[in-house]
């Protein structure tokens, strides 16, 4: 991989924007990824705007990705994910969203954060046991099953949803 692929979470406070973000890192850093990451969360705890940004590639200078050239949206909350919209790369940019009817499926809504990054797991070229180690390294242990069936649940959910799913 020559070129630094961009990925941007976004959501409220209370979403798991950072704990995704986290997540995601630790994935990348575990498969020998050069990772910068970076975040904002203000008013987080009052359900504010959280955004933070995931680099990796052979090597990464810097920890945020110029204005149109995100690779993934990852929107866990629609009006961040509209907010964030314009940074996405023109014609190649992938907005990923937490949709409604796969947050309904969700045995517990929390999981909505890896449910999305299930979804975002399948457009990678990553071993899903990777996906399964940093979510057991990144999660307190008595929720790590919870979040591994949430994460599994996205990465399916593309399958059987409709197109604009």
């Amino acid at each position: 991989m020559s070129e630094t692929v961009n990925v941007l979470i976004v959501g409220i406070g209370g979403q798991g924007v950072l704990r995704a973000s986290q997540v995601l890192a630790d994935v990348l850093v575990g498969c020998t990824f050069d990772v910068k990451q970076s975040e904002v969360h203000g008013m987080s705890q009052r359900g504010g705007s959280v955004v933070s940004e995931v680099r990796y590639g052979n090597a990464v200078h810097s920890p945020l990705a110029p204005h149109n050239e995100i690779d993934f949206l990852i929107a866990l909350d629609r009006d961040e994910g509209l907010r964030a919209a314009p940074r996405l790369r023109p014609g190649k940019g992938a907005r990923i969203d937490a949709a409604d009817d796969l947050v309904a499926r969700l045995p517990d809504p929390r999981g909505r954060n890896m449910a999305v990054l299930g979804r975002l797991s399948n457009r990678l070229d990553i071993p899903v046991e990777a996906w399964h180690n940093a979510v057991r390294h990144c999660m307190p242990p008595k929720s790590v099953k919870a979040n591994i069936t949430a994460l599994d649940m996205g990465r399916t959910f593309d399958e059987s949803a409709p197109p604009n799913g």
